[in-house]
């Protein structure tokens, strides 16, 4: 028998492989196993938590829980989830899941005291043995609606982790997942409530997040011990390596902070080679066999958040009795940053170093808790003053501590400190410099790193981008040499041969160069054109680094000139004995940090930055695609200013870099490290148009016969060829990449040349015609390329495209269009598209549209999986459509006849003889309509969002419902619910 891949496939693996790490499954069989823990605990549909499980395991915890309090205590728990705030309610259960619940109990025969109730033993020694750890499929929740979340797993009872599961046989994959997580989350946000994470995953890729976190937070895990290592199934590894029990609970325990942002709090979940890196850091603590340690995490790895959670776990004790932990920066901005960070999260024991006595009289004190401070306050601390024996010290861009004699300074303030360095960029300068040797001053002898996070790694993981460079360091001089040497000599006359020549070394540099305005005026028109044509088009913004504050405000003046004054922005500082050309471009640390903001903010400007020695570290501006590169750079400098450039951002396939000076030439030096860095730091643009060249043939032959020519049967054929799979699947993916390759590529003349564009617009067209034609767009890039409609509108003659599939309005003309088209796989698919667009922002305005949604569905799987012809297929479509018509025209086009209507047919059809006639349902709708007309105000922005409008609401159906017809059995949540929803959806 051979049995289709889909998602319960892949279910059974994945509980599979939680069964072989520990965890008590039910469902492998293919059964709903939570109906095991259902009956066996009598759980209702309503509860996210196995009380009665959860019951036996608060009593077997903690000695003062029993039989006689236990009920007591468990309804005060309950209130606990009752939070209208996701984040707010998961916080708040995260410190009753990690510190206890304060109880109070009878103490002898009057007394009473406070106790706390341990949810969880997470005691390395018993935890095992301790806790309950189920893992089930199908795990279903009724509140109002009703969500089913393929895999989840409870400790004692308590949903910890909630999986939902795709496969892409059936053309869905972990973005899909990551949608419906969401929607899980705002139908049923207490099922979310004790959430330490979600993850997504299909049948090849596996994704976590935090709960609450955007789809761009939702993250890989790629790493794990030797007993967890899989070469051969990568999902299983990350499965395993991350949901074991051991792991799971240190991360719920250890690794977990709430951040505070302007947009909304935020919960912040460990990526692996944080969670490892810290093991590591508190294993040689620990064991205390060596003092120091190299943590080599490339750039826009989150060092930072690494450092923090190292912190976390040596202040709570998991590695030393009773630290004092420093995290040392080596600028002021740097400082800055992380108090910002330390301000906004729940971290409690920690202070800033303001000066530098403050800091010695910190050291002297000794006392535990996380200091912040600049390494240049150590310039005067007395050495020989550390007051706690047990002192940790993490010092940030580890690669400038052996600069001066700072290092020193810090080395004799603490002499008996475990000092860990952090750095993506490490500096081994070799002999002639060893004291500017990272690995020299932080790793012991034999290793040169404790933990390793590599530039490979970081792509791999999409956490950053590749970097290409676009060489534009050859320019042709025409130098009139006989003039030159002429003018040179009447001006040096007086000086000796050689000293001519010493003055020529040491004055006509790469800088002077750079300062000639021939020169400027070269670049400045190459930037221009680069960042018009490649740049701008796409949304991303620019970067501009000179070598001088006088070549900065040459490019500043030229570049506003071209592009206008609120597009640039030149940042220096300049004094007032700087000339004119300089001091008109000075800006103070406050005006800085308002440019900084603007230009990190996609709709506002400037659009391009002009700097001097600024905002080469510690700048992150996922927006900055491309980097205009005019200055020298060399080694850990070099790799700084790549990373400013590779930070992933939707859309954003690598980062770039133009350089005007050659230092592409320094990649190799300042990569000095192994072959698998040097060939992911930077790759050249051969290597990608191969792979373009590669990509477009893979795409193609998925139209193989079909003619590439714009006639209405070759779009025809090609949409319905890839409307069902294996193809439909196929070209979603492999047009997606091809996507990216051809803006990362483009332009270049071999795609002219060699007709590679021809194929590409004839692809891009049918990816139109198939978008409108489909009930979806492709994920996570929804919309096209903004380089890929400009291609279009140029070359492509949108009026034909839409003759042949046409937008259209929903509504009876538009069945009579459709019956025009010849191709049954076009027109199902064109009805099943139109239909469920103009169904979905109505589902909540009637209970008629949510069911003919849900009939949609189904005729498109059935049909999509073979089960059903294109021709069986359009005439279900087309009956459900017109259904939807019907309803349409009998709801009516005013919101209080629609409100009436949906909630006559609620009462009519949603409940079970809940009126005894169609009558008594009218009298009872049209009452509800005119009370809440007359009581709900509607006359303000947000009205229906409002708290107060929906307590009125609440209220007012249970006045005439429960009061003026005596039908108080009626009122539940659900109904409710739905009653209020039809009420604001057919108004607003």
């Amino acid at each position: 028998m051979v049995n289709v891949p889909n998602e319960g496939g892949v279910e059974r693996s994945l509980l599979s492989w939680l069964d072989a790490v520990g965890w008590e499954t039910h469902g492998q069989d293919g059964s709903r196993g939570t109906h095991v823990l259902d009956r066996t605990y009598d759980r209702r549909s309503n509860e996210i938590i196995y009380w009665n499980l959860l019951e036996e395991q608060v009593i077997a915890l903690n000695n003062e829980i029993t039989e006689d309090n236990v009920e007591r205590f468990l309804n005060s728990l309950r209130r606990d989830l009752d939070y209208e705030n996701l984040l707010e309610g998961n916080q708040h259960f995260h410190e009753l899941l990690t510190k206890g619940k304060t109880f109070t109990v009878k103490n002898g025969d009057d007394g009473k005291e406070t106790i706390y109730v341990d949810l969880i033993d997470f005691d390395a020694r018993t935890f095992l043995d301790a806790n309950r750890f189920h893992a089930v499929n199908q795990f279903s929740v009724s509140r109002g609606t009703t969500i089913r979340p393929d895999v989840t797993l409870f400790v004692n009872g308590i949903p910890l982790v909630t999986m939902e599961l795709k496969s892409i046989a059936q053309d869905n994959d972990y973005y899909d997942a990551i949608t419906d997580l969401h929607q899980y989350e705002d139908d049923v946000p207490r099922l979310f409530i004790p959430g330490l994470f979600n993850v997504a995953a299909d049948t090849m890729e596996f994704r976590y997040g935090a709960v609450g976190a955007p789809a761009e937070f939702y993250e890989p895990w790629t790493d794990a011990p030797e007993q967890y290592t899989n070469e051969d199934n990568a999902m299983k590894q990350a499965v395993q390596a991350l949901c074991n029990p051991a792991t799971l609970l240190d991360v719920l325990k250890n690794f977990v902070f709430f951040e505070k942002r302007p947009g909304g709090d935020a919960k912040i979940i460990p990526r692996h080679m944080q969670y490892y890196a810290v093991k590591r850091i508190l294993n040689r603590v620990r064991e205390g066999e060596h003092d120091r340690g190299l943590i080599w995490h490339t750039q826009g790895s989150g060092k930072s958040f690494t450092m923090l959670y190292a912190a976390e776990n040596l202040l709570s004790g998991n590695a030393a009795r009773n630290p004092q932990v420093f995290i040392i920066v080596d600028t002021d901005k740097l400082n800055s940053q992380m108090r910002d960070q330390l301000s906004n999260l729940s971290l409690a024991r920690w202070t800033e170093a303001k000066t530098i006595d403050h800091l010695q009289a910190l050291i002297e004190e000794g006392s535990s808790q996380l200091v912040l401070t600049t390494i240049q306050k150590f310039q005067d601390v007395e050495p020989n003053v550390q007051g706690n024996d047990e002192v940790v010290v993490m010092s940030d861009e580890a690669h400038r501590f052996m600069e001066a004699d700072l290092g020193s300074r810090l080395d004799a303030a603490l002499p008996n400190c475990t000092h860990f360095g952090f750095t993506g960029t490490p500096v081994r300068e070799g002999e002639r410099h060893e004291d500017r040797n990272t690995f020299r001053e932080f790793s012991p002898e034999g290793e040169d790193y404790l933990h390793r996070y590599s530039v490979k790694q970081g792509i791999d993981d999409g956490l950053i981008l590749p970097v290409y460079f676009t060489l534009r360091h050859e320019m042709e001089w025409e130098v009139a040499e006989d003039a030159l040497d002429e003018r040179f000599e009447r001006e040096f006359r007086g000086m000796s041969t050689e000293e001519k020549r010493e003055f020529i070394r040491d004055n006509v540099t790469s800088r002077t160069m750079a300062e000639l305005e021939p020169r400027v005026e070269r670049a400045v028109e190459e930037i221009h054109e680069h960042y018009s044509e490649n740049v701008a088009p796409n949304g991303w913004k620019g970067m501009v680094v000179t070598p001088s504050r006088r070549s900065a405000a040459m490019y500043g003046e030229r570049l506003i000139e071209r592009r206008s004054e609120d597009a640039v922005e030149v940042l220096y500082t300049a004094t007032k004995d700087d000339p004119d050309l300089i001091q008109q471009f000075h800006t103070d640390a406050e005006e800085r940090d308002q440019i900084v903001k603007r230009f990190k903010q996609p709709d506002e400007n400037p659009s391009l930055l002009v700097v001097h020695n600024m905002l080469l570290t510690g700048f992150d501006a996922p927006i900055l695609k491309t980097m205009y590169l005019d200055r020298n750079l060399k080694n850990h400098n070099l790799m700084q200013a790549i990373a400013r450039t590779n930070r992933p951002a939707d859309g954003k396939e690598n980062g770039e870099i133009v350089d005007f000076q050659g230092v592409f030439e320094n990649i190799d030096e300042a990569l000095d490290y192994d072959a698998e860095t040097k060939a992911y730091a930077a790759r050249d643009k051969e290597e990608l148009f191969n792979e373009l060249v590669d990509q477009l043939e893979t795409v193609m032959e998925i139209f193989d016969g079909i003619p590439k020519d714009d006639s209405q049967e070759a779009a025809n054929a090609a949409v319905s060829r890839i409307s069902k799979h294996p193809e439909r699947r196929e070209f979603k993916q492999g047009f997606r990449r091809l996507q990216n390759l051809y803006e990362s590529v483009a332009p270049d003349r071999r795609l002219i040349e060699e007709e590679i564009q021809d194929e590409y617009k004839w692809l891009s067209r049918i990816q139109v015609a198939f978008q409108r034609t489909t009930s979806g767009k492709d994920k996570p890039e929804e919309d096209m390329r903004e380089k890929t409609r400009k291609i279009l509108n140029e070359n492509v003659d949108v009026g034909e495209i839409r003759d042949d599939f046409p937008t259209y309005k929903l509504g009876e003309e538009y069945l009579e269009d459709v019956e025009g088209l010849d191709n049954p796989g076009v027109k199902a698919s064109q009805i099943a598209h139109a239909t469920q667009d103009h169904l979905h922002p109505r589902t909540g305005q009637n209970p008629r549209y949510k069911r003919l949604s849900e009939r949609v569905t189904e005729i498109v799987e059935r049909w999509q999986s073979g089960n059903v012809s294109d021709p069986e297929a359009v005439e279900a479509l087309k009956a459900v459509e017109e259904e939807v018509l019907e309803v349409e025209d009998e709801a009516g086009d005013d919101s209080a006849e629609r409100a009436q209507f949906a909630i006559q047919t609620h009462l009519t059809e949603e409940l079970d003889e809940a009126v005894e006639s169609n009558e008594k349902g009218t009298q009872v709708a049209e009452s509800l309509v005119e009370t809440f007309e007359a009581r709900v105000d509607r006359e303000y922005p947000g009205w229906e969002t409002n708290k107060a409008t929906e307590q009125e609401i609440e209220r007012l159906i249970l006045d005439v419902v429960a009061v003026e017809y005596n039908r108080g059995d009626l009122i539940d949540d659900p109904f409710v619910d739905a009653i209020r929803d039809y009420l604001i959806n057919n108004y607003v």
